[in-house]
């Protein structure tokens, strides 16, 4: 089931606490402190506790009885289940990009491939705002809702796994020069094409994510 989309307060509390989840500043590991984050964004406890209950829903906050809400831990099992999933809908939207893609949807995605490879030369860490808005405008350019609900689900819980392990300058190069083939691969129409690199990009990132959580969390 779909969750819910967060309005007023709530939503504007499950966004930032979205943040701080995806941003790696609370570990894996590590339990959400609902005083400490009430007094940080200025509201009562209610929609902090209504914030963590969304994203325990989205797989972004395990619940556990009478201790609260802790950070997932990454496994090897873990990532492949995720990866197993997304690369059954993304594969299947980047077809679906290469038939449906407008003009302005393809300088959507070269416009994020742009800003992330000033990111990357900037010596930024791995940005993943940047990863989501690449992925995003795709799934936009497939125009599929229903593929794009789920695989928006799926890639924050990739993004939350990313972020605790150590940074790889070489795999994020490789992973930008997969979006650019990505969009070569759109504009062109060839959807055969893009689901070959799509599924490419995907399982490479599964190799490295599976490598590094064997190695531990980053220093």
């Amino acid at each position: 089931m779909t969750p819910p989309i967060p309005l007023g307060l709530t939503g504007q509390t499950v966004d930032a606490l979205r943040e701080i989840v995806l941003s790696g500043e609370v570990s894996a590991g590590q339990r959400v402190n609902e005083v400490e984050l009430a007094a940080r964004l200025g509201i009562s406890r209610g929609p902090v506790r209504e914030a963590i209950r969304q994203l325990a829903s989205e797989g972004l906050l395990v619940l556990v009885p009478n201790r609260g809400a802790y950070v997932p831990v990454a496994d090897a099992t873990e990532v492949t289940l995720l990866f197993e999933l997304r690369t059954a809908l993304e594969c299947a939207a980047a077809g679906l990009a290469a038939a449906r893609r407008s003009e302005a949807d393809v300088t959507a995605m070269r416009a994020v491939c742009a800003e992330s490879r000033r990111s990357h030369r900037a010596g930024e860490r791995f940005p993943h705002r940047l990863d989501l808005a690449f992925h995003n405008a795709l799934l936009d350019a497939a125009a599929s809702p229903r593929i794009a609900e789920q695989v928006r689900l799926v890639q924050q819980r990739v993004v939350l796994l990313r972020s605790a392990l150590r940074d790889d300058p070489p795999h994020q190069t490789a992973s930008l020069d997969d979006h650019e083939a990505l969009v070569d691969a759109v504009e062109a129409g060839d959807g055969a094409r893009a689901a070959e690199v799509m599924r490419a990009h995907l399982e490479r990132v599964r190799v490295q994510l599976v490598a590094e959580v064997g190695a531990g969390p980053r220093s």
